[in-house]
């Protein structure tokens, strides 16, 4: 995985950008592409090791299936004044585990203060990390 920060390229997501991913409940904004057609909405996630977990459902599940190449993007502010950001991309796999899939929303549902069983009818997806674009301001 290689990693941009700043001007420099690393080649693992350094601690501190992987502590941010974490750090609060932030909104990410998911991209997928069908037939050359971007489609980015907002989505609940959490990160570890290189690997994003989220729960989706509707279009952005059916997009996956088709072109599992995604990218995130994730942005801390204050008051409209942007913190950090970091942009990922990588490659999504649906997990047609019922099981995993409660559990990592049961996982995300506590991050974002949610009840464990909300937004049951979403399904687990992993998205493995293949690079990354951080930025502080």
């Amino acid at each position: 995985m290689a990693v941009l920060v700043g001007h420099g390229i690393v080649s693992t997501v350094p601690p501190e950008v992987a502590d941010r991913l974490e750090s609060e409940p932030l909104m990410a904004h998911l991209g997928t592409c069908v037939e050359g057609r971007p489609h980015v909405a907002p989505v609940w996630y959490r990160y570890e090791d290189d690997i994003v977990e989220l729960v989706t459902t509707g279009r952005k599940l059916e997009n996956i299936r088709t072109n599992p190449r995604v990218s995130l993007s994730v942005q801390a502010d204050d008051e409209g004044r942007t913190r950090w950001m970091v942009t990922l991309l990588g490659t999504a796999t649906i997990i047609e585990d019922d099981a995993e899939t409660v559990a990592a929303r049961r996982q995300i549902n506590e991050k974002y203060s949610a009840r464990p069983d909300a937004y049951d009818e979403n399904t687990l997806v992993r998205v493995e990390v293949g690079s990354a674009t951080y930025e502080t301001y």
